[in-house]
């Protein structure tokens, strides 16, 4: 057990960190007075048996001072987030939710979609979305209201003709054309005002714009911004204002204990509109202690935060301090008065209340066998371009929910050229026996009885279950008629479509189909740009150009003059890049 000596240390705020012997940190905390806190830690017998534990597996102490408390609480964050110790209270559920940004530092700015906010002066973030789904529907709904640009900056940057945008009406083509950028400025304001929830000032100067054009006798202009009025109200009557009159965008927060742990919620109001709640379950401990260690945890991740927060119990002002330097503006830390704020507050409540319930247990005797426990589910696919390219992606999922950091990518390139999916997996397979445990309880393959056998042979010895997630005879129907399929039985699981079981495996399927081709992708950009960027003449710029019209060196070759100069290339270049291209692809042919 590792005996702390106090009087080694300042009086002074500061960070300290407990580390196993393979430098592991088993803690992260902070303190006022360094010395005073570490004292705490010789009186063995009254501390809870969690730091006891704690404390035999620690092997060296080491400290960080800082100038302020203020300073140790979010270094304290920043710490916890990198090591994620063991013996901290951390986020499990920490995801980066969406946010829709507008960058005005350029001159025609487009809508976009992010899940980390950036500091800086020129960018205006909304949100946060805890639904996907949600943000891009709302996505959907400003793209056919206004007329902003959707392509990439790359994209804009070296159009030579408008996109079908322009010619279905929903985009101004400034990449082509010359748009006056006030003009511009105006359609952004008003998407500004959409986001935001200020629907009603929105409407007002849309109603106005079209009574000027009435009375200018501009009566196409009248009859487009008539029906973009009707479809604005049309989509704000299903917005429902929880607290009228509340202007202040505002995060409500709560904690809640039981005997084993305690629930952390919060929820997102924006003008009056909740737009989302996030819970969060953390080991037992007080509700205060739970409270602020989720609060500076969770902000200190890029997340929006708004200017005020209300809170059940109080944070204290350190807390609310170092909120607000995170932000990068005030933040104040809201009373709870009147009805709709207590209203909000109960809402909170209730979400911190459910995250502290027993998850519902999936009945998974018809998968993995009568008596047996399924706490770790590992879902693996495989991805290929044509036999080549050939990636296994990994997930993980514990109690039900995903453990991103426990994601892995397999290069296989004992199977390049093959385009054998069941040779991949038993590479994969045999990948995943070497890295020995934590062994799943249940494997989930993307696919029937081959796949399914090809796992069962390699990793059968390890004792876990394997379930393949495999098409139904008509696709048409889609997830609706997906069957589970195991090893040595012919017929599929008894699984009903649309049961909780069959849900859960064909989400850790999909997770897993999404995260292999994210890097499947990934590697091709990465390897295309190196070649790209080997061509004589080719630097970043032109590479990142290059790829956004051809996926591969082969279809580079097959370009023309034409094809090049219309990505804004002059024509020497061009000639002397579709040379090297089509050189190196004749040394690959014939290789």
């Amino acid at each position: 057990m590792y005996l702390v000596d106090p009087t080694q240390y300042p009086s002074q705020p500061g960070v300290y960190l407990f580390r196993a012997p393979g430098q592991e940190v088993l803690y992260v905390g902070k303190a006022k007075d360094l010395r005073r806190r570490l004292a705490s830690y010789t009186a063995l017998a009254r501390l809870p048996m969690k730091t006891q534990a704690m404390l035999r597996r620690a092997e060296s102490l080491e400290t960080i001072c800082t100038a302020t408390e203020k300073e140790a609480l979010l270094l304290e964050a920043s710490l916890i987030k990198t090591h994620r110790p063991k013996y901290n209270i951390v986020l499990r559920d920490d995801k980066n939710y969406l946010l829709f940004a507008i960058d005005h530092r350029h001159p025609y700015p487009a809508l976009r979609i992010v899940r980390r906010m950036h500091k800086s002066p020129g960018i205006s973030y909304f949100g946060p979305y805890t639904s996907a789904l949600a943000a891009r529907h709302t996505r959907r709904i400003i793209d056919r209201l206004f007329m902003l640009r959707k392509c990439r900056d790359t994209v804009f940057a070296n159009r030579v003709r408008p996109c079908l945008q322009y010619h279905i009406g929903r985009c101004l083509a400034p990449c082509c054309f010359e748009v006056p950028q006030e003009e511009y400025a105006a359609l952004v304001r008003q998407v500004e005002l959409f986001l935001s929830g200020n629907s009603a000032e929105l409407l007002s100067r849309l109603r106005r714009e079209m009574h000027e054009a009435s009375q200018a006798l501009a009566f196409e202009r009248a009859a487009q911004l008539r029906d973009q009025i009707r479809a604005i109200e049309a989509t704000v009557e299903g917005q429902a204002v929880v607290a009228p009159g509340l202007e202040e965008d505002l995060d409500v927060w709560c904690a809640v204990p039981t005997a084993e742990s305690v629930g952390v919620a919060v929820v997102y109001v924006r003008q009056g509109r909740v737009l989302g709640a996030s819970r969060f379950r953390v080991p037992a401990s007080g509700p205060d202690e739970a409270l602020q260690a989720a609060v500076v945890q969770f902000y200190a991740g890029g997340r929006l935060i708004p200017p005020a927060v209300m809170a059940e119990p109080a944070l204290p002002a350190t807390v609310v301090e170092a909120v607000a330097e995170l932000a990068g503006h005030p933040v104040r830390l809201r009373s709870m008065r009147g009805t709709r704020l207590r209203g909000l507050m109960r809402m909170a409540q209730a979400n911190a209340r459910e995250a502290t319930a027993a998850p519902r247990q999936l009945a998974w005797e018809a998968v993995v066998g009568p008596g047996r426990q399924v706490r770790r589910v590992e879902g693996v696919d495989i991805s290929h371009l044509q036999g080549h390219g050939v990636r296994a992606g990994m997930v993980v999922f514990e109690d039900g929910a995903p453990v991103p950091q426990h994601y892995r990518h397999y290069a296989l390139p004992e199977a390049e050229g093959t385009g054998d999916d069941l040779r991949a997996l038993t590479l994969w397979a045999q990948r995943r026996l070497a890295a020995g445990p934590p062994w799943p309880d249940l494997v989930v393959v993307d696919g029937g009885q081959g796949q399914v056998a090809a796992v069962a042979r390699v990793l059968g010895e390890v004792g876990c279950a394997i379930v393949g997630v495999a098409k139904g005879p008509s696709r048409r129907a889609g997830e609706l008629e997906d069957r589970a399929v195991v090893p040595g039985r012919k017929n599929p699981l008894p699984l009903r479509p649309g049961s909780p079981e069959l849900l859960f495996l064909q989400r850790v399927r999909d997770a897993a189909h999404r995260f292999v081709l994210s890097g499947q992708r990934a590697s091709r950009r990465g390897g295309l740009a190196s070649e790209l960027e080997s061509l004589p003449g080719v630097g970043a710029k032109t590479a990142a150009a290059l790829r956004q019209r051809f996926a591969r060196i082969a279809e580079l070759a097959g370009a023309t003059e034409e094809d090049l100069l219309a990505l804004g290339l002059g024509r020497r270049r061009a000639q002397a890049i579709l040379e090297a291209a089509r050189l190196r692809a004749s040394e690959e042919n014939a290789s």
